[in-house]
């Protein structure tokens, strides 16, 4: 299986190289042997996919072959590892990642070109363009970082094991889901150059991208929510979310996909900013690669790092290549992108997407900065100056807040001009629902201005009611308008609305769990935390929850050793449940330790328990009381609900063509027109 694993990688290089260069030729001619040239090129990408499937194959099977000749095995596997974990050793260590990496772009690159008719010219050249990507990856694996390395010496009886902090569920979900957002940004970006490279006519690129665009971006999403619950449930921090280096660069794309997606709509309908998008879907390829980049050059620490090499140059030197690519066709190109009309006011739909795309870049350029100062502050003053969790949070909160009021605001506002009349008719109950939520919260013991922190929850729930006022105006108005038309109930019209344009109104559901996970967000601003050594009967007090330490048991597994203990809860003096926080010392990995959270889920709060260690035979816990977080897991799951909405097409609306006249007998049998008295 290693050789036939090397050479599936070697012979899919040969294949992606073939597609690449023949590609170039196949556009430069557009004659007869040209098209014959691209069609080769075609099927040679096709074939790459075949080569890259059986390389991946040929590593899963040595996993569970436990093949410890190969020294990835060797390093990420163990005879004991369940079968799941077995599998995602895939892409659980550097070399299989890459490889990962490859088979999605070459899964992803098999789709579009098995579907060459949508349009064959651009989609032989966005062939072309994945190709190259293609080429770029496969290097990497088969000279940098081959998975298929054998282990000098005798085979080894057993594996070091697989990290003990990925051997949880999510895990084996995570990054797949992750990498299809990553590594999906490669299609509309190849579209996007394709259609630069070609001065391809109109916006038929953006219709045929815009599905790819929004799939992939639900992946991403998917897998940056996942990774925030692992952190939470397996780190034991009491946090899901650190502005770890890492965490960070999976935003980055996300946060001008997310602007892609929203602006995109300006040059569907208006035929503006053009310009400004083809930037942001490059901007946003290039830094799903500067993630991937981060992740395995060493260039920052981070608990999801992978082990620092020297792999980082290839990707500096990939992204350079990219850039001078995109500037020079973009430099010859740019005035095939010119604005087909200019915005006519600042109270208009358009102001406010052109906002919030500014807003969004604000908060990427600041999460950018934050995440490669270690590497600027090093390059200057010769050491690394890391900033953490408060520089991020005095930053990017001020941004989020004026983000949510620029979600409110814009299905308010029309496209082209809005009238002073319209704004006050349409802002009136949702501008008065949000005042009185402030007012009651004020009333109900909430101090705002003693906390900076109690400020920023206190804004965010009352522009989080402002935006829920707005998208359910939104429903309630469109309905009543078809409710007369129809003839039916309001819930009905509702439903009828929204199957006529599902992007709109799926588009106000991703909004609406948007809000929601902000709302969980907010709640982080009344987190309560207590540390303390207790003993066998001993309680602590954390809030309104009283703990009492009942049990502490060792446990010897031939995976691991474990410390657990056993806790009595009560919540205002009566009994609320029993948690059971864990210590496990694994073996294959010389000990190295992992936390089992103790979490009680409720909507209004988190009672989250860990256990720390000991100080002379005993145990050290520690309790945190989360309020609100399970509206962020709540509110993800709206948002992937509310994608797949709005990627439903529309419902065909239902015309009855009427007759002219239709011929009838009357009682004399004379014929006359249909419908006609006697």
């Amino acid at each position: 299986m290693p050789l036939l694993g090397s050479f599936c990688l070697l012979f899919a290089l040969a294949l992606s190289g073939y597609c690449f260069v023949v590609g170039i030729v196949g556009a430069v001619r557009k004659d007869f042997v040209g098209y014959r040239m691209a069609e080769t090129a075609r099927r040679a990408g096709m074939a790459t996919f075949a080569a890259v499937t059986l390389a991946a194959f040929a590593l899963v099977w040595a996993a569970f072959a436990d093949d410890f000749s190969l020294s990835y095995i060797l390093h990420h596997s163990n005879r004991s590892l369940a079968a799941p974990y077995k599998f995602a050793v895939l892409w659980s260590g550097q070399e299989g990642s890459l490889l990962f990496w490859s088979w999605l772009l070459a899964t992803y690159g098999f789709v579009l070109r098995w579907r060459h008719k949508v349009d064959q010219r651009l989609v032989a050249i966005t062939s072309m363009v994945l190709a190259g990507i293609q080429v770029f990856f496969l290097l990497l694996c088969n000279f940098v970082a081959n998975p298929f390395g054998v282990e000098p010496g005798p085979m080894a009886l057993d594996g070091a094991g697989l990290n003990p902090l990925l051997q949880y569920p999510e895990m084996v979900i995570h990054p797949p889901m992750l990498y299809l957002g990553y590594v999906g940004f490669s299609l509309p970006f190849a579209f996007a150059l394709a259609a630069l490279i070609m001065r391809y006519p109109g916006e038929k690129w953006i219709h045929i991208t815009r599905r790819w665009t929004m799939v992939t971006w639900l992946f991403l999403s998917v897998g940056i929510s996942l990774g925030a619950h692992w952190a939470y449930a397996v780190l034991g921090w009491g946090g899901y979310w650190g502005w770890d280096p890492v965490e960070n660069a999976s935003l980055l794309p996300w946060i001008t996909g997310t602007a892609f997606l929203h602006s995109v709509m300006m040059q569907e309908k208006r035929g503006m900013m053009k310009m400004w998008n083809i930037w942001l879907i490059f901007t946003t390829f290039m830094l799903a690669i500067l993630g991937t980049m981060l992740t395995r050059g060493g260039a920052v620490s981070s608990v999801h790092a992978f082990a620092q090499s020297a792999i980082g140059a290839w990707f500096y030197w990939f992204l350079g290549i990219v850039f001078v690519v995109c500037l020079t066709f973009f430099i010859i190109n740019r005035d095939h992108l010119a604005s087909e009309n200019q915005l006519e006011s600042l109270v208009s739909r358009e102001s406010s997407f052109m906002f919030n795309n500014l807003v969004l870049l604000a908060a990427m350029f600041a999460v950018l900065c934050g995440t490669l100062f270690p590497i600027l502050s090093e390059a200057v003053r010769g050491y690394k100056i890391t900033v953490g969790g408060p520089f991020f949070n005095k930053v990017v909160i001020p941004i989020g807040l004026f983000l949510i009021f620029l979600t409110a605001v814009g299905p308010l506002l029309a496209w082209g001009s809005t009238s002073w009349g319209s704004i006050k008719r349409n802002f009136a109950i949702p501008f008065f629902s949000s005042v009185a939520l402030g007012v009651g919260l004020i009333a109900f013991g909430m101090r705002p201005f003693s906390d900076m922190s109690h400020f920023y929850a206190w804004s965010t729930f009352v522009l989080c009611t402002l935006v829920i006022a707005t998208i359910t105006s939104e429903f309630i108005r469109g309905g009543l308008v078809l409710r007369g038309k129809m003839n039916t109930n309001l819930l009905f019209a509702i439903f009828h609305l929204m199957r006529r344009n599902m992007r709109r109104y799926g588009g106000y559901v991703v909004h609406f769990g948007m809000i929601l996970f902000f709302i969980g967000v907010a709640g982080q601003a009344f987190n309560q935390e207590k540390e303390l050594e207790m003993g066998i009967g001993d309680k602590m007090q954390v809030g309104h929850y009283t703990l009492t330490l009942t049990a502490d048991n060792h446990d010897d597994t031939p995976v691991y050793e474990s410390q657990a203990t056993i806790l009595d809860v009560q919540k205002d003096g009566r009994y609320y449940t029993t948690l059971y926080p864990e210590r496990r010392a694994y073996k294959a990995s010389g000990g190295q330790p992992l936390t089992v959270v103790a979490n009680h889920i409720s909507l209004q709060e988190d009672l989250y328990v860990i256990y720390e260690g000991q100080n002379e035979g005993r145990p050290i816990i520690k309790a945190f009381i989360n309020p609100l977080v399970v509206w962020v897991w709540i509110g993800v799951i709206v948002v992937v609900f509310g994608t797949g909405l709005a990627l439903v097409p529309n419902a065909v609306r239902v015309t009855v063509a009427v007759p002219a006249a239709v011929p009838a007998m009357d009682n004399q049998q004379h014929m006359q027109p249909a419908g006609v008295g006697k």
